[in-house]
């Protein structure tokens, strides 16, 4: 059952999340040696349609400015995947949690293979872990059923504090308590209007967060007069990810396919770097596709902890 999952104080989430990763989880293409960086990225055409059919001798990997040697490679098909899926559920996209489980339980159902694991973490004013990492696509589905709103009945008396919404708390410990250390393909897909109020971990934190755990960020913003939609581009792009808006013109199920369709293009890239001081400081990276008219989405760097 879920319910015994459902952790409603955010001190209980923190203690649930043991950085432990999903069991099935240890064999993978990617090499995970400390000493490789290993960089997934996209590819797409002058039209914007995925190309998926390139070797290593067309990538070109630089850090830092300098050219690196590419030792690894591999397509997306090879490598199993894990995926954080994190639900805004306060009050203000109420209208659109129904919406939120039918989309969020097909695309779980077309994209996750056996040695694929998810989870479902809600956030408002609290963090609520409703599916730990699974590989059952029933499990995510019995969760999602139980996803509910958390809406804001009016003003706290004097002295109580405001209702809040997580989004950057959210992001930060999903990203270091649950995702970091997991090896293979991680995916965050954030569903939001992107407003955050009340975290203790600020938009540079959680930025910090999902590149240092090589984890690329899907946002997918309702739109709700405020500038929310940036701050989820902010998260997205660094990580080789993007920012997609949601309304009646594009419907959820329309952005999880083209979320899903690109995690099946996907390259793996990797390599030793020429130099790595283990400073903890940021370096920067860059990947370039030989061949004409292509362009390339990957993070931006990582940190050389």
């Amino acid at each position: 059952m879920v319910g015994p999952v459902v952790r409603s104080m955010f001190s209980l989430v923190l203690a649930l999340a043991a950085a432990n990763p999903p069991v099935g989880c240890q064999e993978t293409a990617i090499r995970v040696d400390v000493n490789v960086v290993n960089v997934l990225c996209t590819v797409r055409d002058h039209r914007g349609a995925l190309v998926n059919d390139l070797r290593r001798d067309d990538f070109e990997v630089r850090e830092n400015g300098r050219v690196q040697e590419i030792r690894y490679f591999a397509r997306e098909t090879d490598l199993p995947l894990t995926v954080a899926l994190l639900v805004d559920v306060s009050g203000s996209v109420r209208p659109h949690i129904q919406e939120e489980k039918e989309a969020a339980g097909q695309f779980f159902g077309l994209v996750l293979r056996p040695s694929d694991h998810a989870l479902l973490l809600g956030f408002s004013s609290t963090l609520m872990l409703w599916q730990d990492f699974t590989s059952s696509t029933a499990r995510l589905r019995e969760a999602l059923a139980a996803l509910r709103a958390v809406p804001f009945r009016g003003l706290p008396p004097d002295g109580e504090a405001m209702p809040s919404t997580l989004l950057y708390d959210a992001v930060y410990q999903a990203a270091l308590q649950k995702l970091k250390g997991v090896p293979g393909r991680k995916a965050m897909i954030i569903i939001s209007d992107g407003l955050d109020n009340g975290s203790r971990k600020h938009l540079g934190d959680a930025i910090e967060a999902v590149q240092g755990t090589d984890t690329i960020v899907y946002g997918i913003c309702y739109q709700s007069g405020f500038p929310g939609c940036d701050f989820l581009k902010e998260m997205a792009e660094p990580t080789g990810g993007r920012m997609f808006k949601a309304g009646k013109k594009i419907p959820l199920a329309t952005i999880f396919q083209s979320i899903e369709d690109e995690l099946r293009s996907q390259y793996a890239l990797g390599y030793v770097p020429v130099k790595r001081p283990r400073d903890g400081a940021f370096h920067k990276l860059e990947v370039r596709v030989r061949v004409k008219g292509l362009k390339v989405s990957a993070r931006k760097g990582y940190y050389a902890n």
